[in-house]
């Protein structure tokens, strides 16, 4: 009864009632809207950067198309991290780990490290299989010096686990086949209806 109960509230469900778009686009932007509030709050009370700028997309992402590929929790957790691991390498080459950022004036190593962080980036996810859009931004976010440290960078990978958590509870919840960590196999094509001549063994 209970289990019942609660169906009548999985997004499926509410969309049968009412306009699809409307439901999508409201589910969209308040579980959005909400985990960027978690993470804000995280961010004022430790004084950590437990939001920045490319988490956005990828709450898009997760609450807008849970379903494909690049939301699932695997591309995401990994897709960040080839980000943040791209641009920290961008930095360590071009000798910027310790200069702060000054995006007013932007010098020839700067731009290589973005060019060497994107670039990484850009190529390591596709050949990893861990295609997670949001994380190109992460990548030059590191690279252009705005979040550099050792911790900061932590805190970035743990506010994306986190993320990701809150993600994987609402999905769920709202009756989403959203992935436990990998994204699920694309479906089998259905077989074409054989010809008579060939499905005799023609004669």
């Amino acid at each position: 009864m209970i289990r019942r109960f609660l169906a009548r509230f999985e997004l499926s469900a509410v969309m049968e009632r009412h306009d699809p778009s409307l439901v999508l686009a409201s589910y969209s932007a308040v579980n959005a809207g909400i985990s960027l509030a978690v993470m804000a709050a995280l961010a004022h009370f430790s004084n950590a950067p437990f939001l920045f700028p490319s988490l956005g997309p990828t709450a898009f992402l997760l609450f807008y198309t849970p379903t494909l590929p690049s939301a699932s929790p695997r591309n995401t957790v990994y897709g960040h991290l080839i980000g943040v691991l791209s641009g920290y390498f961008a930095l360590a080459v071009t000798g910027l780990l310790d200069t702060p950022p000054n995006l007013n004036d932007i010098t020839w190593a700067r731009l290589g490290a973005s060019a060497v962080a994107l670039g990484l980036t850009c190529g390591l996810m596709p050949l990893f299989g861990v295609a997670h859009p949001p994380a190109a931004a992460t990548t030059l976010i590191v690279a252009l010096g705005l979040l550099r440290t050792p911790l900061q960078l932590t805190v970035v990978m743990i506010a994306v686990v986190l993320l990701v958590a809150q993600g994987l509870l609402v999905n769920r919840l709202a009756g989403i086949p959203y992935p436990w960590w990998r994204p699920a196999p694309p479906a089998a094509p259905k077989p074409a209806p054989a010809a008579d001549g060939v499905r005799g063994g023609g004669s």
